[in-house]
């Protein structure tokens, strides 16, 4: 079989090799994989950001999709034809992280999806809803379960507000839950195109921060003065200080992303203030996923994202670090 995996850090650096197709043990699935999606995540381990000391070579990403292959002995819970995703972190099956169940992440700890085949244990899988095509669900596992359990964190109900940052995974996922939640959504995105694009699904309002970089009071006047009740924050510590001054008193951040950076200083008296609610959101579990996808489900809800052969890694790769997408990256395998 075919596979990327990363020999040395850096974009150009990820090989395109072959290795033997591997079998299910006990407990096991053998999965052919049919797209796959990247994550920030995915761009930092392989430039070698995301851990420096990564064993190489790893087979990179975290999210997959497609059809059972085989199944090992033991394995009652699927069958060959089974159209399925990987969970992001292979040990959290429900309940709230610990130590354990944080090991075990795809194309971290243990190779990823970036292969025509892969093995996964019995429970590191869910069924992805039947309304969508294998380069959809191959979005699901990162980008979604974060923006489902980002959401979760405020108890929005309907007529909330939730600002978003960005037109990335994550923040169009956001989007499109927190409008099923009945929340209106607002947003800010450096691309006046890329904010057209997000009213189109649904974003009430949007702000290009480039021409504006006051945000935070931009978000207040969409909010009669209040502030909003949950920012799902992406930029990380480049962005957090505006995003306390975005919401309202008791209001909820949800900590994603940190494409700002992490060196600027902690806006300490902003949090207690404001009462914050500051939570950090690494993806979630595979019941998170089950969760998601019965939402998905009922609302048909489709991803939105740009689709190319798997042959281009890494200029997709350089297309996610230069910015230039919307929603999600994904490369169909074949």
């Amino acid at each position: 079989m075919r596979v990327w995996q990363i020999s040395a850090f850096g974009i150009d650096s990820l090989e395109f090799v072959e290795r033997p197709v591997p079998e299910p043990g006990p407990g096991e699935v053998l999965v052919r994989v049919r797209a796959i999606s990247f994550n920030y995540r995915d761009l930092m381990a392989v430039k070698g950001l995301y851990n420096p000391k990564m064993r190489l070579p790893r087979i990179p990403c975290s999210d997959g999709a497609g059809e059972v292959a085989a199944v090992g002995p033991g394995v009652t819970a699927w069958k060959p034809g089974d159209r399925v995703a990987g969970i992001f972190m292979q040990n959290w099956t429900d309940g709230e992280p610990t130590l354990a169940k944080a090991r075990g992440a795809l194309g971290g700890d243990i190779d990823g999806m970036l292969a025509e085949y892969v093995v996964l244990g019995e429970n590191g899988l869910v069924e992805i809803p039947a309304h969508l095509s294998f380069q959809e669900a191959a979005t699901l596992p990162c980008a979604a379960v974060t923006a489902w359990n980002a959401l979760a964190v405020a108890g929005l109900k309907p007529g909330s507000t939730v600002l978003i940052q960005g037109t990335g995974g994550v923040s169009i996922f956001a989007l499109q839950f927190a409008r099923l939640s009945g929340a209106k959504v607002i947003g800010v995105s450096s691309s006046d195109e890329k904010l057209a694009r997000a009213h189109r699904l649904g974003l009430d309002a949007g702000l290009n921060y480039r021409e504006n970089p006051d945000w935070d009071r931009w978000a207040l006047e969409q909010t009669g003065g209040e502030g909003v009740d949950l920012v799902v924050e992406v930029g990380g510590a480049g962005t957090l200080a505006r995003s306390l001054g975005a919401i309202r008193i008791g209001g909820a951040i949800s900590m994603i992303g940190v494409l700002s950076g992490v060196s600027e200083p902690f806006p300490l008296p902003s949090v207690l203030h404001k009462q914050a609610r500051l939570r950090g959101i690494y993806v979630g579990s595979r019941q998170n996923f089950l969760d998601m996808n019965k939402a998905i489900n009922l609302a048909q809800l489709r991803p939105v994202g740009e689709d190319f052969p798997w042959s281009q890694a890494r200029e997709v790769l350089a297309r996610m670090e230069d910015g230039s997408h919307f929603g999600k990256l994904v490369l169909s395998i074949g």
